[in-house]
């Protein structure tokens, strides 16, 4: 593609686009979806050269402007068409029209009319929509009639070379992520009964069309219970017992991390042999991980698990909520990622041999990422080769009777104390990165109902239930409608779950939960978990929570919770061990009486009133990281919005209270 470019004179021509973020969305379009997704973790000094305020999850994105005046559309356009209408047919190929048909249907993608007006327009966002619609419209028209898997491979990666042109992505990723999705995709899109336009919309965001999906209207079934009455929660005397429970999440370390290798790459993760040359020694990855693009080394995880082994002795059990493989997403197959598995397990037993620990299914684990399709796909396609290994290593610290469940849908319910139980979901069923939902997004493993069941035996059995996950419900990748039965769940079983907890974005930060008949009662919290990565620009965390004891009427209540971080400048800048330092207490460091759910509220509340609150919370959001950005005040209204929102849905629904 740069040899065409140079040929019709451009290359020389062309100022390159850099990638700008902004909170504020007026008029720029959002890049959603897997784009957004691979695109939304940018290095920090490029994105302070930039003009970065982050705004969480759903990063609106723009591209800087082409100089129009200097490129000569019509001679690329009249230059591309007649490549196109001279493209060589493979050989194999040359005699089925049904082949041949698939390769013109495709070779949509490369008439430049509506992409070059696009790129007139400077509109990135356009840009991808555009190239979503034709490849979907081509597979979608021959769906019925498919090209052989190498027919389609070649005609899908034709516009890799594009995508680097345009600085979207290298040519490299973009052929790994086609040969890993392929047969998904193609998959996925024979069973499809949605548009392209809704099928991009999904996947790019509204901008690029409606989202639709025809099973998306469904609601769990709850029992023909009355909810019980809701009673205050009473605070434990002091005296009572109390345990220590650690919670890590969002692992991500890299096996071929690199010591001194380039952290300014232009690839989802940096930080290895392969990510180019270094051209600036303030770009080295340094000894213990980076601020960049990069994930840990192992011996970052490993010099973790010792110092907290050393510094909480008395941990009573672990939560573990997911995310062991690192970001290489294109580069990866399903034995790397279980080798990784493997691995971690082997560190957490060695240095936790006595210590119970309860897992939760990470977005990552599976080759390619997000890919959890429900039980009723099967041979190759099925998910049950991760499911297996998981429930082999997960036994060594779970009941045998939970790997029924491990084993259909990586879920699992157990009674780790009279009283007291332990529900662990995987959230990939609410995943919308997790493409085999477009098939059918009905309750998947019918894990939701399920876990209505096990909620209503634990209430019926006086039990109090902590939930475990990976993905938070209140989050823009957890599907609407299955956000919004969580939600449901929730509210019904107030008095019995007395704690969520999740992962995934990689900050320190919460959820909270209204009562649907009383919006302003807030009636549950999700703690969400720092992540051990590094990824990106964040120091590496863990956090510990304080628990109600073991006592008659113990509601295990989370009485404290404290995150513990490492300093990455300073461990990179010593030639000593690093040092992990306590960062802050939430009880103490946020003034409150307790950490119920009214407190959390009341919080959020002097976050809106008070900016030295809110700059404290932004602090330990990004765990005291030296490149986190300053916060403007559409940041902050999206931050705190979020902090009220335990559901996707509910995300307007709270705005009007955040002012």
């Amino acid at each position: 593609v740069k040899s065409f470019f140079n040929d019709v004179g451009l290359s020389n021509h062309i100022d390159y686009p850099s990638p700008t973020v902004t909170c504020e969305n007026s008029g720029k379009e959002p890049l959603g979806g897997i784009l957004g997704h691979l695109k939304k973790n940018v290095d920090p000094e490029f994105e302070k050269n930039n003009g970065f305020k982050p705004s969480l999850d759903n990063f609106p994105k723009q591209m800087d402007k082409f100089d129009i005046s200097k490129i000569n559309f019509s001679e690329i356009q009249s230059s591309i068409q007649s490549l196109l209408k001279d493209l060589p047919l493979e050989d194999d190929v040359s005699g089925s029209d049904t082949q041949i048909n698939f390769l013109s249907n495709v070779g949509r993608l490369f008439d430049f009319v509506p992409l070059l007006a696009d790129v007139k327009s400077s509109s990135f966002a356009t840009v991808a929509c555009s190239a979503c619609k034709a490849v979907a419209e081509a597979a979608q028209e021959n769906a019925d009639r498919p090209a052989p898997r190498d027919v389609t491979l070649a005609a899908m990666t034709k516009v890799c070379p594009w995508l680097e042109f345009f600085n979207i992505e290298t040519q490299r990723v973009c052929d790994g992520l086609i040969n890993l999705y392929i047969d998904e995709i193609m998959y996925i899109i024979r069973k499809l009964v949605i548009s392209p336009a809704e099928l991009c919309g999904l996947l790019l965001g509204p901008e690029c069309g409606t989202p639709y999906n025809p099973y998306e209207d469904w609601q769990i079934t709850l029992p023909d219970v009355p909810k019980p009455p809701v009673t205050p929660p009473v605070q434990p005397d002091v005296s009572n017992p109390r345990i220590k429970v650690l919670q890590i999440s969002d692992i991500h370390f890299d096996p071929y991390y690199e010591e001194g290798s380039n952290s300014k790459c232009f690839e989802p993760l940096c930080c290895r042999t392969t990510s180019g040359t270094l051209k600036n020694s303030t770009h080295a990855a340094g000894r213990w991980g980076n601020y960049g693009r990069c994930d840990i080394p192992q011996r970052t995880l490993e010099n973790m698990l010792q110092h907290i082994a050393q510094t909480h002795p008395d941990i009573t059990y672990i939560m573990w909520t997911g995310d062991v493989p690192p970001h290489d997403i294109w580069n990866q197959t399903r034995q790397s990622n279980l080798d990784i598995l493997e691995n971690t397990v082997y560190l957490l037993r060695y240095y936790f041999p006595n210590t119970p620990i309860f897992p939760a299914l990470g977005n990552h684990e599976s080759a390619p990422v997000n890919s959890f399709p429900p039980p009723f796909v099967n041979g190759n396609s099925s998910v049950d080769y991760l499911y297996k290994e998981l429930s082999r290593h997960w036994l060594h610290w779970l009941p045998n009777h939970t790997s029924s469940t491990i084993d259909k849908g990586a879920f699992y319910s157990v009674l780790i104390k009279p009283g007291f139980r332990i529900i662990s979901l995987n959230m990939n069923f609410c995943n919308n990165l997790n493409w085999w939902l477009l098939v059918n997004s009905t309750d998947p493993a019918q894990e939701l109902q399920w876990l209505v069941f096990e909620l209503q035996g634990a209430e019926e059995r006086g039990e109090v239930v902590h939930i475990l996950g990976h993905i938070p419900p209140g989050k823009w990748d957890c599907l609407q409608v299955w956000s919004a039965n969580y939600y449901t769940i929730v509210n019904r079983y107030e008095s019995t779950i007395t704690g969520q907890f999740f992962g995934h974005t990689h900050y320190d930060e919460f959820e909270l939960f209204f009562d649907s008949r009383e919006p302003h009662r807030a009636t549950s919290i999700a703690y969400i978990a720092p992540s051990v990565t590094t990824y990106v620009g964040l120091n590496p965390g863990y956090r510990i929570y304080t628990i109600e004891g073991d006592y008659e009427d113990s509601r295990k209540m989370v009485l404290d919770h404290a995150t513990w971080v490492m300093d990455l400048n300073t461990a990179n800048n010593r030639n000593s061990s690093p040092k992990w330092y306590h960062l802050y207490s939430a009880k103490a460091d946020y003034n409150m009486g307790n950490l119920s759910p009214l407190e959390w509220d009341n919080l959020v509340t002097r976050m809106i009133q008070d900016p030295d609150t809110f700059d404290k919370f932004y602090g330990h959001f990004w765990k005291n990281s030296p490149v986190r950005h300053p916060c403007d005040k559409v940041c902050k209204h999206n931050i705190l919005c979020q902090l009220r929102s335990g559901s996707f849905d509910a995300i307007t629904g709270n705005c009007h209270k955040i002012r």
